[in-house]
């Protein structure tokens, strides 16, 4: 899937999530559900650090383009060491570590141990990230055509004013972990699901997506998994743009209101 995809799947996740608890009578806060769902949007990107021409390799100038360089190398490091003899050659590391659940797991657990022990500006800079990289992928129109300080300054201001909306008392600095130091733990979560339903997408496309390494599935260890191949579909196809798009901002829509107790 391409990048807006990508994003409108993990915020749609996220609302649905929250739709779950609110039937299952945990409502969320309107704060976490708000921030959760851009911090989804966002780090549904994320896993594309392994390709130096994805949406994130763009998001932070040179800083984040070095970084997809060095991740697409570790990946292809880590490929050619694990690869099962039924796994391909490759030239690349694109579609290997980081799209494994593995991978969402670990990046989901540093982020919350960072948030609870970083203290305040280690959730700035939690939300900062991905709350730029939400930008490139909701309102990528308009990021294309904007100076990456513009789009910088929106995330570092909305971090901000979001963290401190957070911060007032039961709006959801707390939320699901409760015990004093946990605060902000909960913010691992949008960021694995982020990743994974990222993994998914990108499975129901030609190429599929070896979700589920390190664990072996026959000859090869970085299975490609999907569906039927007559369901698959190319990045960027009509069926993304024109079906699938459409499909998450309705159900993103009706998470949301069901999230908030609307219907």
């Amino acid at each position: 899937m391409m990048g807006p995809a990508h994003s409108l799947s993990g915020a749609a996740a996220w609302l649905g999530l929250g739709a779950a608890a609110a039937a299952a009578g945990h409502t969320m806060p309107w704060p976490v559900l708000v921030v959760g769902a851009l911090i989804t949007a966002g780090a549904a990107l994320a896993p594309d650090l392994d390709h130096k021409s994805a949406t994130i390799s763009r998001a932070f100038g040179p800083v984040s383009k070095t970084l997809c360089e060095v991740v697409d190398k570790l990946s292809y490091a880590v490929y050619k060491a694990t690869k099962g003899a039924g796994d391909p050659r490759r030239t690349g590391g694109h579609r290997t570590l980081t799209h494994t659940w593995l991978w969402a797991v670990l990046i989901g657990a540093g982020c919350s141990v960072a948030a609870i022990t970083g203290g305040r500006w280690a959730v700035l800079a939690i939300l900062f990230v991905h709350l730029v990289l939400a930008v490139e992928g909701l309102l990528w129109r308009a990021a294309r055509v904007s100076s990456d300080v513009l789009v910088w300054l929106l995330g570092a201001t909305s971090a901000w004013i979001l963290a401190g909306v957070l911060d007032q008392p039961g709006n959801g600095s707390g939320w699901l972990f409760d015990a004093p130091g946990q605060e902000y733990m909960w913010l691992g979560l949008p960021i694995v699901l982020g990743a994974l339903v990222h993994d998914i997408g990108d499975a129901l496309t030609v190429s599929g997506c070896p979700i589920l390494w390190p664990i072996p599935m026959g000859r090869k260890r970085w299975y490609p998994l999907g569906p039927p191949k007559f369901m698959r579909f190319r990045a960027g196809s009509w069926v993304e743009i024109k079906v699938l798009m459409p499909v998450f901002m309705i159900l993103g829509g009706v998470g949301a209101a069901a999230a908030l107790n609307v219907i």
